[in-house]
């Protein structure tokens, strides 16, 4: 398991780390989220012992990360962390050399993660030469040709297109199903919600909200209701909740949590027949949004943040 525990990070009189507490067990995805500036690349420098703490620890199965832990662990930075000049395959190779494979094994290992990431027939060429997109492919096998126990991906769906988004999430999936821990950063919430089952929110260096993404939405105050109707309600009928969005035969209400959706069903069924009835708490994205705002609302005593 990963445990970050209580870490605090100063730059100056930046305050960019406030007492963040995470963890990430094997076989876990947890998605990292916050505004820009909020602490989530500066958590994750720490982690691969890229940056000095100011306080707290960070273990893995309850030691300390040295070098060897390190060696076992695939870190993908929000920013090109490549040799523009080197070719792709030998990029990948020249990585998994470093992590201790033989040169044949490295050999095979790039092969094989090239081919996954979909770029089998790119790999003579130079990696200033491909896409944003196709380097981001790169960065990930880089991050993924040793097998490592521990992933920190730092924004890996930038840039990406749909294929390739879908590529990344199979192969993610596969890793956490083979007992690998996750941890990612992404600002592309739908995808999240999509993904993992836990998140972790940060904003201003601290942690505001964290858990099971199910959970932290049926936490919410509000609830929404959508329903489409077969035929068009009278002009007179006022329907009972906050009107979202209306056209001639659908309605978006947003309601509180203690409404009864059973009696919300009949309201909206007398007003004309159904055609589909859903009564559900918002999306990850509102829950964000939402928590992050008040967030920053109260954190004005407190410098800024950075990372």
């Amino acid at each position: 398991m990963l445990d970050v525990r209580s870490i605090a990070k100063r730059f100056g009189s930046i305050v960019a780390l406030d007492g963040v507490d995470l963890r990430v067990a094997r076989g876990q995805m947890v998605g990292f989220l916050g505004p820009n500036g909020a602490g989530k690349t500066t958590t994750m420098r720490a982690i691969l012992g890229l940056l000095a703490l100011d306080g707290g620890a960070i273990t893995w199965d309850g030691a300390p990360i040295g070098a060897a832990v390190r060696s076992r662990i695939g870190y993908m930075p929000a920013e090109r962390g490549m040799y523009p000049s080197m070719k792709a395959r030998e990029h990948v190779v020249y990585v998994a050399e470093l992590a201790g494979l033989t040169a044949r094994a490295a050999s095979a290992a790039a092969d094989r993660w090239l081919a996954r990431v979909g770029l089998a027939d790119r790999g003579d060429s130079k990696v200033q030469d491909l896409s944003s997109g196709n380097q981001q492919r790169v960065q990930l096998a880089l991050a993924l040709v040793h097998d490592p126990e521990l992933l920190v991906l730092d924004e890996p769906f930038s840039g990406l297109d749909p294929v390739a988004v879908d590529v990344l999430e199979e192969v993610l999936l596969e890793r956490v199903e083979a007992g690998a821990a996750l941890l990612f950063s992404s600002h592309q919430l739908d995808l999240v919600e999509d993904l993992t089952r836990d998140v972790v929110i940060v904003d201003h260096g601290r942690v505001v909200l964290s858990g099971n993404v199910d959970d932290l939405r049926a936490g919410s105050r509000v609830r929404y209701v959508d329903a489409t109707f077969t035929a068009t309600p009278d002009a007179a009928w006022q329907p009972v909740g906050e009107v979202i969005e209306r056209t001639d035969r659908h309605i978006r209400l947003r309601t509180d949590a203690s409404a009864d959706g059973r009696t919300l069903l009949d309201q909206l069924a007398d007003a004309a027949p159904l055609a589909s009835f859903s009564f559900s708490p918002p999306e990850l994205s509102e829950v964000f949004r939402n928590v992050v705002g008040g967030a920053t609302a109260s954190a004005g005593a407190r410098t800024g943040s950075t990372g």
